[in-house]
């Protein structure tokens, strides 16, 4: 029925179920705040291409061929769903981003599962402010029994390491 999902090989990945937390996962060590942070810088960096090529490109081009600014909330508007599509996408589709894989950071449930929907939404929109409001989402790390991020408490999720 699930042909190879089970098997465990060089090119095989094994079955996963959204609906039964992996005991492993619920009990994964978070990754230290300093793996964390390079991980977001690292993300900061790929995030230009992302930003470039979905943001800068189009209004270059409505710019000097329609010869039209685009109004400022629109742009905000503009960026926050460009952004949410690269980041709710690939944490729902695999838990990680590449800056992810990268460190070996994986985004679940505080349960172990696979993220929901509206935690991916939760968790992205908390992480603005976290962020914005001078990074005391992120500074709450510091303070928090399991050591995760405020966006991540509230948004009932979170990071663990491979």
């Amino acid at each position: 029925c699930h042909g190879n999902a089970g098997r465990i090989g060089p090119h095989v990945r094994p079955a996963v179920s959204a609906t039964v937390p992996d005991a492993t996962l619920a009990a994964a060590a978070p990754p230290s705040i300093r793996r964390r942070l390079a991980s977001m810088l690292y993300e900061s960096f790929l995030l230009l291409g992302v930003l470039s090529v979905a943001f800068v490109l189009p209004y270059l081009l409505i710019g000097m061929i329609w010869e039209i600014a685009v109004p400022g909330p629109l742009l905000w508007l503009h960026i926050f769903i460009v952004l949410l599509a690269y980041f709710g996408w690939l944490w729902k589709r695999s838990g990680q981003t590449l800056a992810m894989q990268t460190w070996k950071i994986r985004l679940v449930s505080a349960n172990g599962m696979s993220l929901t929907t509206r935690q991916v939404f939760l968790r992205y929109s908390l992480a603005w402010p976290s962020l914005l409001a001078g990074g005391i989402g992120i500074l709450w790390a510091l303070i928090d029994r399991d050591r995760q991020f405020l966006h991540d408490r509230l948004a009932g999720t979170r990071l663990i390491g491979q």
